[in-house]
């Protein structure tokens, strides 16, 4: 009996490796996003009077959150790699901004900064996905960002 739990141990082991064998690591590695534009109506971002506060006590807080709103459907296509999505259950980096998570983690700032700057750029969410991958919002400097 102990070598028949032994050997069905091993092939579920077995198996759950080939499983995971056929993800690649990178995707796996990706937060949560969404491939296209929202086909509902989604939850109002934090803006206006909602930007005072603790949360709110550098400028370059109340920015992000000014830049974001303005690009809401592109926020909805990118992942946010402080990894909320495990953490906080958020689907996207649009939920970092639905409340006041955005304005305590450089990684959303930063990220929602790129995002902004690249659309004014020309740049498709996908592109701006593909640099956000790549890590490129890590070069943005939050102290010196302007609207």
């Amino acid at each position: 009996m102990p070598t028949k739990r032994l050997f069905g141990l091993f092939g579920m082991i077995l198996l759950t490796i080939v499983a995971f064998a056929q993800i690649p690591v990178a995707e796996m590695d990706i937060p949560a996003f969404h491939a296209r534009p929202p086909k509902t109506p989604q939850k109002p971002l934090l803006h206006g009077d909602q930007l005072k506060g603790p949360y709110f006590s550098h400028p370059y807080q109340v920015t992000a959150y000014q830049m974001a709103e303005k690009i809401p459907d592109i926020l909805y296509q990118l992942p946010c790699y402080c990894r909320c999505d495990m953490a906080l259950g958020h689907k996207s980096l649009r939920s970092c901004y639905e409340d006041s998570h955005g304005a305590t983690c450089s990684i959303c700032m930063r990220e929602a900064v790129y995002a902004y700057q690249q659309k004014l750029k020309g740049k498709t969410a996908s592109q701006i996905r593909a640099g956000i991958e790549r890590a490129e919002y890590l070069e943005i400097d939050l102290e010196h960002i302007k609207l």
